[in-house]
């Protein structure tokens, strides 16, 4: 099993979920986040101030799948949210050793 953490533009999180919808990607976790790296914000005008704000929202999935899905479940995520303008976001990849679900007690993949 792979854990995949990836942040994208929320403004793509709709698309991004159809496409996992799509594949028949269930289950995730998602947080409302904020972050920068290469795009390193903006500057913002209030009340004639200049404000440099670099931290900027972004949303956090998370989500393991088998690991015979895990390159489909990437290309879903890297079509669905890119842009093509810096931000689009960043995909990581973790292995899993093993998972329960509470609820059953079942173990591993069919804890998924």
């Amino acid at each position: 099993m792979t854990k995949i953490e990836c942040i994208i533009r929320p403004e793509r999180f709709e698309e991004v979920n159809a496409a996992l919808t799509d594949m028949g990607i269930v289950g995730m976790t998602t947080s409302e986040v904020r972050g920068c790296g290469r795009q390193r914000g903006y500057v913002e005008r209030y009340r004639g101030m200049e404000y440099q704000v670099r931290l900027l929202p972004k949303m956090k999935l998370e989500l393991v799948v088998r690991d015979d899905q895990v390159d489909a479940v990437v290309q879903a995520i890297m079509e669905s949210g890119r842009t093509g303008e810096v931000g689009d976001g960043k995909i990581f990849l973790s292995r899993i050793d093993d998972a329960y679900r509470i609820r059953t007690g079942e173990r591993g993949e069919a804890a998924l």
